[in-house]
């Protein structure tokens, strides 16, 4: 049965909205302070964003200091040290507001910040979203997931997902190994906690089969959690991982 009256539901919804903007006016997603848009920057936060922008490593999207007008060069890093994913964008580097609109995210339940946050990773990473066939979000072990109750990269995957018009698959990766945090450890030592902590469930490996997949996350430190990932991705019969995450912490010289 149609519902009645069809095209007075938009109006509606934007008179709701119209109403809640009353009543909670929009506030900054990074302060706090009264903005026009809800989930919006004011010009403060957004001033102390520290955007990633050209040039970059093409493979780790690590900034470089100047650009030499020679086109793309790999950094010291993607030489040494290739990833297991093909290339990796984000929105910016991990300190001041771009770590507080993450943290709020994580940790404060701030479950509102995953859209504005999302959008702003859709344009860094819009060669990324283009030639995507899929989006996975790097999941979190159950154990963790039940306490934290939500897991923040399917929160950021989901509008991306949406937004692109492309499958969003979920359950497409498993965390099937509980490893201790990663903060504090060592590059070395990231890598070993993380060995063995990703599958591709046999349910999802014909939704995966020769597909490209792009891989969500929040925040890229060493790469390994996403290079484990990627491998189970690639093993499970991706045809290949590229990363995009909202911030990304620098690992090479500026």
């Amino acid at each position: 049965m149609r519902a009645p009256f069809p095209a007075a539901v938009p109006a509606l919804r934007a008179l709701l909205r119209g109403a809640l903007g009353l009543v909670y006016p929009p506030t900054c997603a990074g302060c706090g302070a009264a903005t026009a848009d809800p989930g919006a920057l004011c010009p403060a936060c957004w001033a102390a964003l520290r955007l990633i922008e050209a040039p970059v490593c093409p493979r780790y999207g690590t900034p470089f200091a100047l650009d030499l007008g020679i086109g793309p060069i790999l950094s010291p890093r993607a030489i040494a040290e290739p990833p297991v994913f093909g290339q990796a964008r984000a929105v910016a580097l991990y300190d001041g507001a771009a770590r507080g609109l993450v943290q709020r995210l994580k940790y404060e339940d701030r479950l509102d910040l995953a859209v504005p946050m999302a959008r702003m990773m859709m344009a860094s990473g819009r060669e990324l979203v283009a030639r995507a066939e899929c989006v996975v979000p790097v999941p979190l072990h159950r154990w963790r997931l039940w306490r934290r109750r939500f897991n923040q990269a399917a929160l950021l995957a989901r509008p991306i997902a949406r937004a692109a018009g492309l499958p969003y698959e979920p359950a497409a990766l498993a965390r099937v190994r509980a490893t201790r945090p990663q903060v504090g450890l060592s590059r070395a030592g990231r890598a070993t906690n993380l060995q063995g902590a990703f599958r591709v469930p046999p349910a999802a490996r014909p939704r995966l089969a020769g597909r490209r997949v792009l891989l969500i996350d929040d925040v890229a430190t060493t790469g390994a959690t996403a290079n484990a990932a990627a491998r189970a991705l690639l093993r499970g019969g991706a045809a290949s991982v590229d990363l995009l995450t909202f911030a990304l912490v620098a690992q090479d010289p500026l």
